[in-house]
């Protein structure tokens, strides 16, 4: 095996010595062994300056920019964070508003209704009542014609009979007689016309 490693070695010493000097006799000085130390010095002092630009000017201001907006991500995320817990803290004392006004209305809405009832039972009482005296005053006026009716009945029917038999004789009836006629009719038919 190592000697298969010796022996691709030689071939591509080979190759790249022949294409050294083929790139040497072409014009291409910096294949040249000769200008290889200046070419690094050159490398080395480029690559020096360009490290110490970058690690000294360069990096510094990206990284500080970076930290700057990792600390401006990290405020935004708290203050967002803030604003999150203060939006919830709203939201529930807004649900408590909200459910301390729904109970406030129900008991108004109670209250209301509570006092219009006790307002409507109140009216239907003194309804009531005056229906009742109103009822009363009616029977007792009900009675009263009920037991003044029949004398003026009798009166009516004597007026009357007087009359009639006036002009059917055509001389004058003795109201008293006609009085005891009446009388006696009212005595026996009474209960049938007055409703005693």
């Amino acid at each position: 095996m190592y000697k298969k490693l010796f022996l691709y070695s030689l071939i591509a010493n080979f190759f790249f010595t022949n294409k050294i000097f083929a790139a040497e006799s072409g014009g291409m000085p910096q294949l040249d062994p000769e200008f290889w130390i200046s070419q690094i010095f050159w490398l080395v002092l480029t690559f020096g300056f360009l490290y110490i630009v970058l690690s000294k000017l360069i990096l510094p201001k990206i990284s500080a920019n970076l930290e700057l907006r990792k600390s401006q991500i990290q405020e935004n995320i708290e203050a967002a964070e803030k604003q999150r817990e203060s939006s919830e803290a709203k939201l529930k004392e807004f649900d408590g508003i909200i459910l301390k006004s729904k109970i406030e209305a129900k008991n108004i809405f109670k209250d209301a209704r509570e006092k219009v009832i006790k307002n409507i039972n109140s009216k239907k009482e003194i309804l009531n009542k005056q229906i009742d005296d109103e009822i009363k005053k009616a029977e007792i006026e009900i009675d009263t014609l009920r037991q003044s009716a029949p004398e003026k009945i009798n009166k009516i029917a004597v007026v009357t009979s007087t009359e009639i038999l006036k002009k059917l004789i055509g001389a004058e009836v003795n109201n008293s007689s006609i009085s005891a006629i009446v009388d006696d009719l009212v005595k026996k038919n009474g209960d049938k016309y007055y409703g005693h």
